[in-house]
């Protein structure tokens, strides 16, 4: 027989978003990520990776991130999207070891713990006072079905690790207003979305990032869960490294 007893250890996270890459900023990337080496246990980006999808800019990223020893998750932003070259774009990240977690989940060692990871792009439909309905134009209808399929994932995401010591959920979209103030109301349904809250509030995780927002607000919160907008506009850096405390169990010998 043995004794359960709480071991805490500390889970280190550089998380961004919207880090725009391109050509022309090929060395200035490959530097902020350079200065995170060593420093965190993972790595997290938090969508729009490039600055119009094209894979040659993920490319950027993946040159940036290779030299990395840590696990590297991404998703995708809209930005990522506008080339419509998703396929080539995620492969060519993949070379760098970044993986793009899309509508999907990964399981990995980060810090000596068990790290799950959720990563969905989310998408639009607004907050309370400017929520787009199912209702009306096919086309309007469509967008309310797309964004139900990430809300979905999220969920069903989150239900696959809840038995990880550490849970994170990633998002490109808002999913909480809270995280968008500063924005002007007249692009909020456009900013996000919180029926992504609701898989939130249901499983807990123990921290959701997500980017998009530029002039929006860091810290946010969903229920009693944190929600971070890493946009690096809104950070005033390169990355943010977060520090979570994590308490896993361990069995110890009766003497």
């Amino acid at each position: 027989m043995a004794d359960r007893v709480a071991s805490t250890r500390c889970l280190r996270i550089a998380a961004a978003g919207d880090v725009h890459c391109s050509e022309q900023r090929r060395e200035e990337v490959a530097q902020a990520v350079q200065a995170i080496n060593g420093v965190a246990d993972v790595v997290l980006f938090c969508g729009d990776l490039t600055t119009h999808g094209e894979p040659e800019q993920g490319a950027v990223l993946a040159d940036a991130c290779a030299p990395l020893d840590v696990p590297v998750f991404a998703v995708l932003g809209n930005h990522d999207w506008h080339a419509d070259r998703r396929d080539e774009l995620v492969a060519v990240l993949g070379e760098g070891g970044v993986q793009v977690l899309d509508r999907s989940w990964s399981v990995c060692e980060a810090g000596g713990l068990q790290l799950g990871v959720v990563g969905i792009k989310g998408f639009v439909g607004g907050f309370s006072g400017s929520h787009l309905p199912d209702f009306g134009e096919p086309l309007l209808r469509e967008v309310y079905r797309e964004t139900s399929v990430e809300v979905e994932a999220l969920e069903q995401g989150l239900r696959a690790i809840e038995l990880c010591p550490a849970r994170i959920a990633m998002l490109h979209y808002a999913p909480t207003a809270e995280t968008i103030a500063g924005e002007p109301e007249g692009i909020a349904a456009f900013l996000g979305s919180d029926r992504l809250a609701a898989p939130i509030a249901q499983h807990e995780p123990d921290l959701v990032l997500h980017g998009h927002a530029h002039a929006g607000t860091f810290q946010g919160a969903i229920g009693g869960v944190p929600v971070y907008n890493v946009s690096v506009h809104v950070m005033g850096r390169d990355f943010w490294l977060f520090e979570l405390d994590v308490s896993t169990p361990v069995h110890a010998p009766i003497h």
